[in-house]
């Protein structure tokens, strides 16, 4: 009884409005959305299908959330998409719900920052704190870590899994597997380095940086293959940020990486 709905909205009986919650002018609310807490659609925004809105989410207009995936294999199978709280979904973007062949579920964590017109495709599970820039687009079945920067006009291909920390420059496509902490830019998307400007943000301290940075060192220039290459930096560095990149290349992956120049 607390939310302020606007009375051009259109909220179909089914829908669930959490206390403190602000629909604005124009806005519709399908009959299988849940919105927490304090979410704040604003005026023409769109929620439908079966979608979760996490607390103090804002919407903002012509955003579509929910809608169904844009893949011709889906054939109206009942899918979901859960988007975590204190998101900020810009103007024009577009979140889909999941397909039965891909786990059924897109998955966007807390506190993103999804700008003008980007899109997340179906059963993308994309983490905490993630930003993706202008008109940036992440394909179907993607894993995006936490803390990861898209930039505008930047593309990530269907499958491929972008590690913890990493940063994609603008007008890139990115084709293949991102390391944790990898610096990627180009139209073509190579890898370039560390994000060691991420890094230092987030407060990692100096030792961790040095052996990241010795680490993809070894990683580019040591002998026999790149997962060879891993397979022994797992065996020498006691370094927790290390271990999470050398976890990440010797885990099970639908998609080769990009390596080090």
């Amino acid at each position: 009884m607390t939310a302020t709905i606007h009375p051009t909205a259109i909220v179909e009986p089914g829908a669930t409005i959490g206390a403190g919650c602000t629909i604005g002018p124009f806005c519709i609310v399908g009959p299988e959305v849940t919105l927490a807490e304090n979410v704040t659609l604003k005026s023409h925004a769109v929620v439908t299908g079966w979608t979760d809105i996490g607390t103090g989410t804002i919407i903002f207009p012509f955003a579509c959330v929910g809608e169904v995936p844009q893949d011709l294999k889906f054939k109206g199978e009942r899918t979901r998409l859960i988007v975590g709280a204190r998101c900020r979904i810009r103007e024009g973007a577009t979140l889909n719900t999941g397909t039965s062949g891909g786990g059924g579920i897109t998955r966007v964590g807390d506190d993103c920052l999804l700008m003008t017109g980007s899109h997340i495709g179906h059963d993308a599970q994309v983490g905490n704190r993630v930003i993706l820039a202008n008109q940036a687009a992440v394909a179907g079945h993607c894993q995006i870590g936490d803390d990861v920067i898209i930039g505008g006009l930047s593309g990530v291909h269907q499958w491929v899994r972008v590690g913890h920390g990493a940063i994609i420059g603008a007008v890139t496509m990115v084709t293949n597997d991102v390391l944790p902490h990898g610096l990627v830019q180009g139209p073509r998307g190579e890898l370039d380095g560390l994000n060691l400007v991420g890094l230092k943000r987030r407060g990692v301290e100096r030792s961790e940086i040095t052996a990241l940075r010795a680490g993809y060192q070894m990683l580019a220039q040591g002998d026999g293959t790149f997962l060879d290459r891993a397979r022994r930096l797992a065996d020498e560095s006691d370094s927790p940020h290390v271990r999470e990149m050398t976890d990440f290349i010797l885990s099970a992956s639908d998609r080769s990486f990009l390596t080090p120049k």
